[in-house]
């Protein structure tokens, strides 16, 4: 499996000094990829009696995409969205920044895509929640249009494009597309149209479950579903090397260790925890 880390952006200084100390460590502690994910907007829970949401108006987010042009500079570790909220953005725009991402890494990226949970968000950015997933679907296809042809025609339910295209094209041609998703509409998508997928449940029944259904979409669209990579993520810690090989009996191609939630201070208390963790797994340190 290749390993890599969560960035934990969430609890980390916003500021170069503390990204670049970050992740230039983790890529002396052995770790192959580093992982970011997405959320542009945080709802203000005085606005939202109730609000139950796991991230708010002040949890802090990079950009993915401005983060990951930053570290094409400094890193040769692989980038990875897990995820982007694909539907919330328009699909253009997506194809150009990976494009521009994939060119700085030197085809070092890959585009985790998912429909996302916060209906805040998607109508302060002005699109509709309610069909996230089909414009998804619509978006993965047009995405690989955009990576791979000079000029494309696309007239599809959300996006028209008419004799146009971006230049320049990306390195990967096209770049890799993993998806995110709990439900079994989320798992059919996977099987049918992801190069891979980030599961959000451990090794046991719902995992298997979820391969069944992701086996059953592959199978749709004339797939093999062993050819759909599998992305687990575990905690940080001496336990890391027992919950790496659970994954690794259910045919993980990747590995994230995640420090987050743990109380861990600062780069330092980060790092600490992944050094535990990248001996416990027998990195090359």
């Amino acid at each position: 499996m290749q390993i890599g880390v969560v960035y934990p952006q969430t609890e980390l200084a916003p500021d170069p000094g503390t990204v670049r100390a970050y992740v230039r460590g983790v890529e002396e502690l052995g770790f192959c990829h580093i992982l970011a994910y997405d959320h542009v907007l945080g709802a203000d829970p005085a606005a939202y009696p109730g609000w139950e949401g796991p991230y708010d108006v002040d949890t802090t987010f990079h950009e993915p995409f401005v983060l990951f042009g930053f570290l094409a500079a400094v890193t040769q570790l692989e980038l990875v969205t897990g995820i982007i909220i694909a539907p919330q953005r328009p699909t253009a725009l997506i194809a150009k920044q990976a494009a521009e991402v994939d060119i700085l890494a030197e085809g070092r990226f890959r585009l985790g895509v998912g429909i996302g949970w916060n209906r805040v968000e998607y109508e302060s950015l002005g699109q509709d929640f309610r069909t996230r997933g089909r414009r998804q679907e619509e978006q993965i296809g047009l995405l690989r249009r955009l990576w791979t042809e000079r000029t494309v025609d696309h007239d599809g339910e959300f996006d028209h494009i008419k004799g146009a295209g971006i230049a320049p094209l990306p390195v990967q041609r096209p770049i890799p597309i993993w998806m995110g998703g709990a439900s079994e509409a989320a798992f059919g998508r996977i099987g049918r149209l992801a190069d891979g997928w980030f599961p959000m449940t451990s090794p046991g029944e719902r995992l298997d479950r979820a391969l069944g259904h992701i086996s059953a979409g592959a199978a749709e669209a004339g797939r093999d579903p062993g050819c759909i990579g599998m992305e687990g993520r575990i905690q940080a810690g001496e336990e890391a090397a027992r919950h790496a090989d659970k994954w690794r009996e259910t045919g993980a191609s990747h590995l994230t260790v995640d420090t987050m939630r743990a109380g861990y201070e600062g780069v330092g208390g980060h790092l600490d925890a992944l050094e535990v963790t990248a001996k416990a797994l027998d990195l090359a340190l």
